[in-house]
């Protein structure tokens, strides 16, 4: 099995390959949902410190902008109102 990280020792990388291979689709479903609220959070997080006086919905609307891409989000949400 080739390294796919140099910094994890080669047993304990095959250990984890190996469960996750071993894991039932429900539980990687899971764990997917999981990695997608986290990324969700840190991009929203980002989005608030580089737009500090932007209210919860602009973020919101900012988000869909981050996810969707601009052009899908305004036709989805609405134009962005340059707020800040």
């Amino acid at each position: 099995m080739s390294v796919l990280f140099s910094d994890t020792h080669p047993k304990m990388e095959a250990l984890q390959v190996r469960l996750l291979r071993d894991a039932p689709a429900w539980r990687k479903l899971e764990m997917l949902a999981q990695l997608n609220a986290s990324a969700r959070l840190l991009a929203l997080a980002g989005l608030h410190q580089r737009y500090p006086q932007a209210g919860e919905q602009e973020l919101r609307r900012r988000l869909a902008g981050l996810l969707l891409g601009e052009d899908m989000a305004s036709k989805v949400y609405g134009e962005l109102k340059d707020a800040s």
